[in-house]
């Protein structure tokens, strides 16, 4: 495509004298630019792309697909017939009956807001993010109605152990000789969980059903149902034929609905950074322009001695294309590197700055996960890559075509 002769000059363009210093330092910049623009962009989409992933996986992994919530007390106390019809649809993996309900949790004068999910013990495999993340106690003790599961932490905010006991108050209060007073009751902590997700390590109590409905005087009552698919994406059509399964007096919603906030956010923030951050290429690339603009005007006598020995205007033009166009080659592949190499240890990164600084870079209760997850794809890397690329060729066109319109007969007269 480009001949040798062409090629050793445009190199030869890309290694200034001293008397073009300023020139080479623009080139400089330009290839800087767009290498941390690169850079940032793949981190910046890393960074998007694990937040949703995570976010999704431990979401779905504590909550179902989707959710099946009664409207009426008969309905809630029907939930065991309504479970058995759910189970016979093909697309479903399994079915929790779920009841959860608002609680103070209180140890040691120390008190906290929590909320109880009473859930069967067997149930309890449908959550593997629960039960392989146990890092205290039991799960056996939970199976068998002995005891509470509560996070990490939770358990630090009221100085609790695993074995220790743990009260709770409920806001239904209790009707006694001496007026209502609030029904509170101590449970054993069967086991500490550490989901690495803040608003579940320090904020959920899971109780064995049983106990559950015991404590919030709903025999026999649930809120809601929980259902696993096998496509957590694909998900109408499942939740179609729940609603004819359940009929009415239920309301069915999927997951895409009920966290239709967090998805919608970090959807609409991954683009919002995509086209802020490809304004870092795209002024990287205005830079390529200026930087050789001067060179042209700079290398005019050299042009025209070329155009003398029988250099065409073509060749001129894949000259100064070259030369443009391996800035920004060259600065995108040190930016692709970069930010691979950024993106892979980035919790490392964080954290070394974070000692440094003594500032807290990550807060976990601002954006729910206690680490910052980076998941690196390589269509995402391929497209800033040729947008980079792509950008630098399109910057090069202008001062090539200016470079090959040079007229030798004028130039050398006024040199």
């Amino acid at each position: 495509m480009f001949s040798q002769f062409e090629r050793i000059i445009a190199f030869r363009y890309l290694r200034s004298r001293r008397s073009e210093g300023f020139i080479s330092v623009i080139a400089a910049f330009s290839l800087t630019g767009i290498a941390l623009g690169v850079a940032t962009l793949i981190v910046v989409m890393a960074v998007m792309n694990g937040f949703r992933e995570e976010l999704v996986t431990r979401i779905l992994g504590l909550n179902g697909h989707i959710s099946v919530h009664a409207t009426t007390q008969e309905n809630s106390s029907n939930f065991t017939s309504v479970s058995s019809n759910l189970q016979n649809i093909s697309s479903v993996i399994h079915v929790t009956p779920i009841l959860e309900g608002q609680v103070m949790a209180t140890n040691n004068k120390k008190y906290t807001g929590a909320i109880v999910r009473g859930i069967e013990p067997n149930n309890i495999n449908n959550f593997p993010i629960l039960s392989n993340n146990i890092v205290n106690g039991s799960i056996l003790d939970f199976k068998n109605n002995n005891g509470v599961l509560i996070g990490q932490g939770f358990a630090r905010k009221l100085g609790l152990r695993n074995g220790d006991a743990i009260s709770i108050i409920s806001p239904h209060s209790t009707s006694t000789a001496f007026g209502s007073v609030p029904r509170a009751r101590s449970y054993k902590i069967s086991g500490i969980f550490d989901l690495g997700m803040f608003e579940y390590d320090n904020g959920y109590i899971f109780m064995p059903l049983g106990l559950a409905q015991l404590h919030f005087k709903m025999p026999r009552s649930i809120t809601r149902i929980d259902l696993a698919t096998n496509n957590a994406e694909i998900i109408k059509k499942t939740t179609n034929l729940v609603k004819k399964a359940v009929g009415p007096g239920w309301k069915v919603q999927d997951w895409k609905e009920r966290h239709s906030h967090f998805v919608n956010a970090l959807k609409v923030e991954r683009n919002v950074m995509f086209v802020i951050l490809a304004l870092i290429i795209l002024v990287a690339a205005f830079n390529i322009i200026s930087g050789l603009i001067m060179v042209v005007k700079d290398k005019e006598h050299d042009i025209a001695i070329l155009r003398t020995m029988g250099a065409t205007r073509g060749q001129v033009m894949r000259i100064f294309f070259i030369n443009g166009a391996s800035i920004g080659v060259v600065g995108t592949i040190i930016g692709v590197i970069l930010g691979s190499v950024f993106a892979d240890n980035i919790n490392s990164i964080r954290l070394w700055l974070e000692s440094l600084s003594g500032a807290e870079l990550f807060a976990p209760e601002v954006r729910f996960l206690s680490d910052l997850p980076a998941i690196i794809t390589w269509e995402n890397v391929l497209t800033v890559a040729l947008m980079s690329i792509c950008l630098a060729f399109l910057a090069t066109l202008y001062p090539s075509w200016r470079a090959a319109r040079v007229d030798p007969a004028k130039a050398l007269r006024d040199e």
